[in-house]
């Protein structure tokens, strides 16, 4: 029976999953002993600006299914609009040299979060050069190293953003939802060389609320749902690492018991065979609203 192996992949979105997030997160992974691959915004938390989406399909259900003013505070769901944006990596520049003295992988989630999920298809090649760039240079000023990886917020990629980051040599990145390992992204029919991990699993953002799904069987839920070969979660700082920390132990927990071996993407990449050419589409998942990069092949 093929092995089942695990990337844990964090994605940080607020100034709250930073500062308060990160940290735990770290530690229960320190705990467990496991290697998870984070990638933080370096600009601004314009949570607040988010109330745009109100009149998406789904979003309201999913702000009130998820409990988000507990879930990611309330002085969060205000930056950006009634209080200003604060920086976020900026606001303590030590922990990305943490995550990555603690033997994890760090990349870059964004500059501007809502920005990028909201409006990534207004902006241009050279407005998203210079979003990567900003990222760049304080990723290297606080951590001593170079960027080599990304992760898109919400999910969104177009082409200009994939051609991008083939431009910086990004060693890979994660923007995009499906089945499968790595593979290299074609778009539009226009293929690209930076290889994709997509997040294969549910986010536990996605499962939280639902009524045929008790919070006492999503573990068990996620532990179903993984297959062999490899795997990929998405945890986020403001749930896993604050009010569902406790969740999140327990299904490291649950995975180590079921000898699931937990890989980073550059351990899965170093050890990866020639990676297939898949199509990167519109596609719309169970439990969140709008429209994600998806997988197709």
């Amino acid at each position: 029976m093929t092995e089942q192996s695990l990337i844990v992949k964090i994605d940080v979105d607020t100034l709250t999953g930073y500062l308060d997030g990160v940290p735990r997160l770290l530690s229960t992974l320190r705990s467990r002993g496991v290697r998870a691959c984070f990638f933080l915004p370096f600009g601004p938390d314009n949570s607040g600006k988010a109330i745009r989406r109100i009149f998406r399909p789904g979003f309201l259900t999913k702000m009130i299914r998820t409990r988000a003013p507990s879930t990611y505070g309330l002085k969060t769901l205000l930056y950006g609009t009634v209080l200003p944006a604060p920086p976020i990596v900026p606001s303590n520049p030590d922990i990305p040299r943490r995550i990555l003295d603690e033997g994890h992988e760090c990349g870059i989630h964004c500059w501007d979060h809502v920005r990028w999920q909201d409006g990534l298809k207004n902006m241009d090649r050279e407005t998203i050069r210079q979003d990567f760039d900003r990222s760049m240079e304080l990723f290297e000023r606080f951590s001593g190293r170079r960027a080599t990886s990304c992760a898109a917020p919400g999910w969104q990629v177009t082409g200009d953003s994939l051609a991008v980051q083939d431009e910086l040599g990004f060693d890979y990145c994660s923007d995009v939802r499906g089945p499968g390992g790595p593979f290299l992204p074609r778009m539009n029919g226009q293929a690209f060389r930076t290889p994709q991990f997509p997040t294969t699993l549910p986010t536990l953002d996605e499962l939280y609320g639902r009524k045929d799904l008790p919070l006492e069987r999503i573990n068990g839920h996620y532990t179903e749902q993984i297959r062999p070969g490899l795997n990929v979660l998405t945890a986020h700082a403001e749930m896993e690492g604050r009010g569902q920390s406790p969740l999140f132990d327990d299904l490291l927990a649950r995975c180590l018991d079921l000898d699931v071996r937990f890989v980073t993407m550059g351990d899965a990449l170093r050890s990866a065979g020639p990676l297939p050419l898949c199509d990167v589409v519109e596609g719309r998942l169970p439990g969140r609203s709008g429209t994600v990069a998806v997988r197709v092949g």
